[in-house]
């Protein structure tokens, strides 16, 4: 970052920010207590997913507030969307993960499809590039960049 006045701002390191802020409010102002940090799914740490899935319940009603919690606000909602590719890149790589163990543990990709709700193999193979694909790293993680070309029967 540079204060030049006349140097445009880098829109991945602003995102970046904004990201780490929409965090920091969410579990400031949602996840203060231990009462209130018990709704996550890690008590001590607030993850994406789950800042935006405690707004939201806060929000809907399924969560309630604890007393003396503040209202979610509109601030809130936004940081919430602010928070939501970074979740969805959560689930993509745990998703993605899944499927390349599965492989790995012997499951065909009939047996992947029809636990992904998918018709055919050949669309849980896709699934699996196309998140490959989206991975930031996937290459450096080792996972595979297309899926092995089973046969239909495997």
């Amino acid at each position: 970052m540079t204060d030049d006045p006349f140097t445009p701002p880098d829109p991945g390191a602003a995102a970046a920010r904004r990201a780490y802020a929409a965090l920091f409010r969410i579990a400031e102002r949602h996840a203060a207590d231990d009462a209130q940090r018990a709704r996550q799914t890690h008590p001590a740490v607030l993850a994406p997913h789950e800042a935006v899935r405690l707004v939201a319940f806060l929000l809907s009603g399924a969560a309630q507030p604890a007393d003396g919690e503040p209202g979610v606000d509109h601030a809130d909602i936004t940081a919430a969307l602010t928070l939501l590719p970074r979740a969805r890149a959560e689930l993509d790589e745990v998703e993605a993960g899944l499927i390349t163990m599965a492989r790995g543990r012997g499951l065909t990709w009939q047996e992947i499809a029809f636990g992904l709700g998918l018709g055919t193999p050949q669309a849980a193979r896709q699934r699996l590039a196309r998140l490959s694909e989206r991975l930031p790293d996937a290459a450096a993680q080792g996972a595979p960049g297309t899926p092995d070309a089973a046969p239909a029967e495997r």
